[in-house]
């Protein structure tokens, strides 16, 4: 599938996603939403791909939705159709890291929470925006942002609609790690290809499936479900693997299965 509003490279079992919309800050379009989906529909059917990097290209991640989209909405007071939005990255098999290189606010700032991992480029800008807008916390932010960030940080954003840098950022928790600017997509690429080479795509299929159900789940829940998981992977061809590799002191060779 060809392109026009990202850019899609594979490259050491690694899927690279890039909002190409430099001029906007990436802003969100509903092309770019068409294209995202297709892009990490690819990316989860490819058998060679392990791992899928979003980032966005020139100065920003993402700064939210586009402008001429939310003045078509405020004209026509009609809801724009992104069902669930970014809910279905939670569901797939495959870690996805966000690479915000960039301001990421709004729609952008979502992106990121959807993903299993966030690191963010010292010059990283965040802010939800929605309050200045007339809007309330979408697609389930208001679920999400209490459990990464705790309740008074969450509120703090939201009704502030303040922006705030990649320190703040990372001492609330919203994202893993910051690198400098100089380095950071080498640094967040190194990252990536390591899950994708060194650890085994089995579990951490299962591992991301046990932390998002989880969430809902009482402890005897999650604890049972754990029980029968390691059972599994007891029989799993990637746990053979895992005692081989060490014991051989040798780079693993995990196949998923």
């Amino acid at each position: 599938m060809s392109y026009s509003a990202l850019l899609y490279h594979v490259e050491e079992r690694v899927a690279k996603i890039t909002l190409h919309r430099p001029e906007k800050l990436n802003a969100w379009t509903t092309a770019m939403d068409a294209e995202f989906r297709a892009a990490v529909a690819a990316a989860a059917a490819d058998a060679e791909v392990r791992v899928i990097v979003v980032t966005g290209a020139g100065r920003g991640f993402c700064a939210g939705a586009d402008m001429s989209l939310l003045e078509s909405l405020a004209a026509s007071g009609a809801a724009v159709d992104l069902p669930r939005q970014f809910q279905f990255l939670q569901a797939l098999e495959k870690p996805v890291i966000a690479a915000i290189n960039g301001p990421a606010v709004g729609l952008g700032l979502i992106l990121t929470l959807h993903c299993d991992l966030r690191f963010a480029s010292q010059e990283a800008r965040f802010g939800t925006a929605f309050a200045k807008r007339g809007l309330i916390a979408e697609y389930g932010m208001a679920w999400m942002l209490p459990r990464l960030i705790g309740h008074a940080n969450a509120l703090d954003i939201l009704l502030s609609a303040r922006i705030f840098d990649a320190g703040e950022a990372l001492r609330m928790g919203l994202v893993n790690q910051v690198f400098p600017a100089p380095t950071f997509l080498f640094d967040v690429m190194a990252y990536a290809r390591q899950l994708a080479t060194e650890v085994s795509p089995r579990s951490i299929a299962v591992m991301k499936r046990q932390v998002y159900q989880g969430l809902t789940q009482t402890f005897d829940e999650a604890a049972a479900v754990a029980e029968q998981e390691m059972l599994l992977s007891l029989q799993s061809e990637d746990f053979k693997e895992g005692v081989a590799h060490f014991l051989g002191k040798r780079p693993p060779s995990f196949t998923g299965r």
